[in-house]
C-alpha cells in the first residue's frame, strides 16, 4: 500500500502528525515524517524539496502526503524520484511559470480575503491562528498548537516562480476541507479538478484535519492508496 510521507504546512511541524499517526497504525498504515527548515533565511520551494527527499531517501514505496503550503513541495520531490502518488490535503498547487502572487492575481478567490486582510503573523497571534488554523480543534488542542508553531523566516517559496517545469505523471487524490478558512474551499475544488484531473475527497471542519478529526482523516487517506 505504500509507505505514507507526511509533509506539513506552513508553521507546523512533524509534531503536527501525532494525533494521527496511531490511526494510521490501527489501520495497518506505516508512515515517516519531516520537519521543513523553516529556519533558514533563504530557503525557496527548491531547498525545502532537498529536505523532503533527504528525509524519505530510504523509503522505496513512497507516497507522499502534503498539506497546505507543502503542496508546492511535494511535485518536486515527485519530479526528482519515484513516487507512488501524490495526496494533497487542502493544499496550494504550483503552476509552472507561475508564483503563489501570479496564481492570486489570476485567481482572487485562492485565499479567504479575511485572512489576507489580518494584521502580524498568524505564528505570533493565537486569536488568528485559533480563527484561521484551528477553529474546529478542541481548545486544548489548538492551544497546544499554537504553542508550537515556528516562524518562517523565509517567504520566497511563496513570491518565487516554482522551479517545477512540468507536473509529474503520478497519480494525485485531493482531501478538500469544507470549512477551511485559508484557501478558499471553491479554489480548491476548481483547482483539484483542472490542474489534477480529480473531484476532490471533500471532509467537514477546517484547515488542520490532522488535529480536529484524525480519525476521519485517517480513513479518507486508506481510501486514497
Amino acid at each position: 500500500m505504500g509507505t505514507l510521507g507526511l509533509v506539513h504546512g506552513g508553521g507546523l511541524g512533524a509534531w503536527c502528525w501525532e494525533m494521527l499517526l496511531p490511526e494510521l497504525e490501527k489501520r495497518g498504515l506505516h508512515a515517516a515524517t519531516v520537519d521543513l527548515p523553516f529556519e533558514d533565511q533563504s530557503a525557496g520551494a527548491a531547498r525545502f524539496a532537498e529536505a523532503v527527499l533527504d528525509a524519505f531517501a530510504g523509503i522505496e514505496d513512497l507516497v507522499l502526503v502534503g498539506h497546505s503550503f507543502a503542496g508546492l513541495i511535494t511535485p518536486l520531490v515527485a519530479a526528482r524520484r519515484p513516487v507512488q502518488r501524490l495526496i494533497f490535503i487542502h493544499s496550494l498547487l504550483p503552476r509552472p511559470g507561475l508564483s503563489v502572487a501570479d496564481q492570486l492575481a489570476a485567481e482572487p478567490d485562492l485565499f479567504n480575503p479575511d485572512m489576507l486582510a489580518t494584521q502580524g503573523p498568524w505564528w505570533e497571534e493565537e486569536a488568528i491562528a485559533t480563527r484561521f488554523l484551528f477553529h474546529d480543534c478542541p481548545a486544548e488542542v489548538a492551544h497546544r498548537a499554537f504553542a508550537r508553531l515556528r516562524p518562517m523566516e523565509s517567504q520566497l517559496a511563496m513570491t518565487e516562480v516554482t522551479p517545477l517545469e512540468a507536473w509529474p505523471g503520478v497519480p494525485c487524490a485531493y482531501i478538500l476541507c469544507t470549512d477551511d478558512r485559508t484557501a478558499t474551499p471553491a479554489w480548491a475544488r476548481r483547482a483539484a479538478r483542472e490542474r489534477l484531473g480529480v473531484d476532490p475527497i471533500e471532509i467537514p471542519g477546517g484547515h488542520c484535519p490532522f488535529l480536529s478529526r484524525p480519525r476521519q482523516l485517517a480513513e479518507v487517506l486508506e481510501r486514497c492508496l
